[in-house]
């Protein structure tokens, strides 16, 4: 599944969650499938968020799309985000 990779720092970790909320809708109706949110444990205003999607075509659309950057805008974004697109190439199972 492809899925869109962002690292961002924050200044408020509160008022950025709820902007990353107010945006689920243009998410999905672009394709986002799941989106997991992480945040660094060593600095909690860094935040990584995966976004799994429908498509490579549709997660590449979105990631270039005013959308997004109007939404990281509205957050409460200190640094402009990194942002990859990632296609998924196969589990490698773990032996215990």
């Amino acid at each position: 599944m492809p899925a869109l990779l962002i690292r961002q720092r924050v200044s408020d970790y509160a008022a950025w969650r709820q902007a990353f909320s107010e945006q689920e809708h243009a998410r999905i109706a672009n394709g986002c499938q799941k989106a997991q949110i992480f945040r660094n444990s060593a600095d909690p205003n860094e935040t990584i968020v995966i976004l799994a999607w429908d498509s490579l075509v549709r997660a590449r659309l979105y990631a270039q799309s005013d959308e997004l950057l109007e939404s990281l805008d509205q957050s409460a974004a200190t640094h402009r985000p990194d942002v990859w697109l990632l296609e998924e190439i196969g589990d490698e199972p773990i032996d215990s």
